[in-house]
């Protein structure tokens, strides 16, 4: 019997991974801006500020691997309840962010996105959403999604508020909700959920972020702070997302029998 053909493979770092073995959706929540700080008597938005360059890192080696989807939890929901000025900083950060990448991301073909209750924002910052979304619409490189005001919670909520809604206009019948329908409704509705999902600063839970998205994810905990988070530690978690057996409920021996079929 003929040898199934090999998979094409990235050389990332002097790494070949397969291609079927790179995830299509990386969801990172990026924690450690504030401790970061901390350690060099910065105040905390020093941190933030820092976090935005290991922003620009992850998105270029998500270039480099061919990785389609990068989401990133940036703000929280639960985040507002932190010190107003930390939060003014913030939201000042988040405003300038908006005005001075979104054309760097235009100009290397990514798409922006931001989920989560928008309605929370300023005005000018609402309005800088919508220009930046509709400039990078036909991108297709790289999907950036941007959590902000965003809770797993929250999502669940909204897209059962959405279907109950058409069910109650007699739009939909109860019975045709289906897991797939669902997640239509989900703020992501359009992606694919995350294969992989990334924590850095040592903490291991999921902070209310994409609780129903991340239901198959594979989790990758770095002790880095966000800040230092680099191409390097991103590199060792995609390899060590390679190397794992993602079963979906069945057995290892009913994989092998697929991959051979």
């Amino acid at each position: 019997m003929a040898e199934p053909p090999a998979s094409p493979s990235f050389t990332v770092s002097g790494t070949d991974i397969p291609a079927d073995r790179i995830p299509r959706h990386v969801a990172i929540i990026m924690d450690g801006n504030n401790r970061w700080a901390k350690k060099r008597h910065l105040p905390g938005v020093a941190g933030h500020r820092a976090g935005v360059e290991a922003v620009r890192k992850v998105i270029e080696a998500c270039g480099e691997y061919g990785i389609r989807v990068l989401t990133l939890f940036a703000f929280s929901s639960e985040n507002w309840k932190r010190p107003a000025d930390e939060v003014g900083a913030l939201m000042d950060l988040f405003l300038r962010a908006l005005q001075r990448e979104v054309r760097k991301l235009h100009r290397h073909h990514i798409r922006l996105k931001v989920i989560g209750d928008v309605s929370s924002f300023s005005p000018a910052i609402q309005q800088r959403i919508r220009e930046a979304e509709a400039l990078t619409a036909e991108n297709a490189r790289v999907t950036l999604v941007i959590a902000a005001s965003y809770g797993g919670q929250w999502d669940i909520v909204q897209a059962a508020q959405k279907l109950a809604s058409e069910v109650q206009r007699g739009a939909l019948e109860p019975e045709a909700i289906t897991v797939d329908r669902f997640e239509a409704a989900l703020s992501t509705g359009e992606l694919p959920p995350p294969d992989l999902l990334i924590r850095t600063s040592g903490e291991h839970r999921i902070s209310n972020f994409l609780l129903w998205q991340c239901a198959y994810s594979e989790l990758y905990f770095s002790d880095l702070l966000w800040p230092d988070f680099g191409p390097e530690e991103f590199h060792r978690a995609i390899v060590d997302y390679s190397q794992r057996q993602r079963r979906y409920g069945k057995t290892s021996e009913q994989l092998e029998a697929e991959s051979t079929c």
